[in-house]
């Protein structure tokens, strides 16, 4: 049990054999944040952290409608204006109800990185609305608490020449040429921070762990936030992953990509959406869609699978919500 600057503590859920129990024992700690606004003070801006499909959307929602506030997007993918479904960005509808800042604002070739967040999410923890920052990008909140590296900007031929070498050879060949310390700490099944590392290097001639080490002081000390990280079960999870993919199909996921398929291009940041290259792939004849939606499914989970494994890791001190 961890408890944070709000003085909130979010008890695990008991192990359950009837899943009915434990899915209203989740509830009820939700219901319990709710409840527990009044211990947070009205300027103290909330963080809520947690893995996709976990319901984390729908909880700020109505933290923000019931305690006042703005929505913040923490979420790498959900910034990008050319997907709302696949990302599951928040519908107009709920957009309209509360206000909500850095969702869709930024086009599928602009380059976009945790700098640019930390630079846009600044003023809005100043503003006269308390800020409800949710998402599920590990990094975006890390730094947010802990600090950025200030590294200097990637040269566009030092880029070019790790697309290149990323398309050919694929990540093992980036992955080797890492300083050990780096290599050591880095996620090496994430192809996008491995590429990064090693286009750091590259620039600089300075490992990416030695920038992260000389880290300025953080933009929102995790003492100055009421910190919540849900922390969901797996099973119970992988079964919203899955309705909820079929929920995106029936809502028009795969016409969101076919209007996407004329700019498609694999190597930009934006194409990272999860299920997006499975749905290219169907488009372009090369599987069918039922093997299209079961890929899709299967690399959420994955994702799924790496952002528990990152606030197991690096959250440690928020205060838990544990689903079902």
């Amino acid at each position: 049990m961890s408890e944070n600057a709000a003085g909130f503590n979010a008890k695990p859920a008991p192990r359950r054999s009837d899943p009915g129990r434990a899915r209203r024992h989740g509830l009820g700690l939700l219901r319990n944040v709710l409840e527990n606004l009044k211990d947070i003070p009205k300027d103290m801006p909330i963080l809520l952290a947690g893995p996709t499909a976990s319901g984390k959307s729908a909880l700020a929602l109505e933290l923000a409608e019931r305690a006042g506030g703005v929505i913040v997007n923490a979420d790498a993918l959900q910034v990008y204006a050319n997907w709302r479904l696949l990302t599951a960005r928040p519908s107009p509808e709920e957009e309209a109800r509360v206000p909500h800042r850095l969702y869709g604002h930024v086009g599928r070739d602009q380059p976009y990185s945790v700098g640019h967040w930390l630079r846009e999410v600044a003023p809005l923890l100043n503003g006269r609305e308390r800020p409800i920052l949710v998402g599920g990008t590990g990094l975006y909140f890390t730094a947010l608490t802990c600090g950025l590296a200030e590294i200097p900007p990637t040269p566009a031929e030092v880029r070019q020449e790790a697309d290149a070498l990323r398309a050919a050879e694929g990540i093992e060949v980036l992955l080797a040429a890492l300083d050990a310390e780096t290599r050591a700490k880095i996620d090496s099944r994430n192809p996008a921070r491995v590429q990064r590392a090693w286009e750091v290097l590259r620039a600089t001639g300075r490992g990416l762990s030695a920038w992260q080490a000389d880290t300025a002081p953080p933009l929102l000390p995790l003492e100055r936030a009421a910190a919540f990280v849900i922390r969901a079960e797996r099973d119970w999870l992988a079964a919203r992953i899955d309705r909820r993919f079929d929920a995106m199909m029936a809502a028009g996921a795969l016409d969101e990509v076919r209007a996407e398929l004329p700019y498609w291009d694999p190597a930009r940041p934006s194409s990272r959406a999860i299920g997006a290259p499975e749905l290219v792939a169907h488009l372009r004849g090369e599987i069918s869609l039922t093997e299209a939606v079961a890929a899709a499914k299967l690399a959420t989970r994955q994702y799924a699978k790496r952002q528990r494994t990152w606030f197991r890791n690096r959250l440690g001190a928020w205060s838990a919500i544990t689903l079902p």
